[in-house]
């Protein structure tokens, strides 16, 4: 069975809007705190994330769009370093950090790029975790 953070974040290879100069310190933390973020998947779905003020994080219920096939699980903890986004989960990822460079697409979607060159799109949620 593929582990499902290998599902969503593996085939996640759009461009990044390089020419938007990437968010930094409180426009970077205006853009992620207390939201709900959505990662959009190569599937058409979308995988959410919440990212809570006081640094927690969590991924829990059914991504939209990919049905009872991927139902996220897991927490951790954000926290913004310069003009990085950086996040360490309990469990995905073995515990490893990851940090994200985030540009602005438009008002409701960033472009994001992992610090091991994965990159992908995410969606800004109207709704707070």
């Amino acid at each position: 069975m593929i582990r499902l953070a290998t599902l969503i974040f593996v085939a996640l290879t759009s461009p990044i809007a390089a020419d938007t100069a990437p968010l930094a310190g409180s426009a970077l933390d205006r853009a992620v705190s207390g939201r709900r973020i959505y990662l959009a998947t190569p599937f058409g779905g979308e995988f959410p994330m919440n990212y809570y003020k006081d640094g927690r994080l969590d991924a829990q219920g059914e991504a939209s769009g990919l049905g009872r096939m991927a139902r996220p699980q897991d927490s951790g903890r954000w926290w913004i370093d310069g003009s990085r986004l950086c996040q360490k989960w309990v469990s995905w990822y073995e515990g490893r950090t990851f940090c994200f460079v985030l540009r602005p697409v438009d008002e409701k979607r960033l472009a994001w790029e992992r610090d091991d060159g994965l990159s992908g799109i995410a969606r800004i949620g109207d709704e707070k975790p």
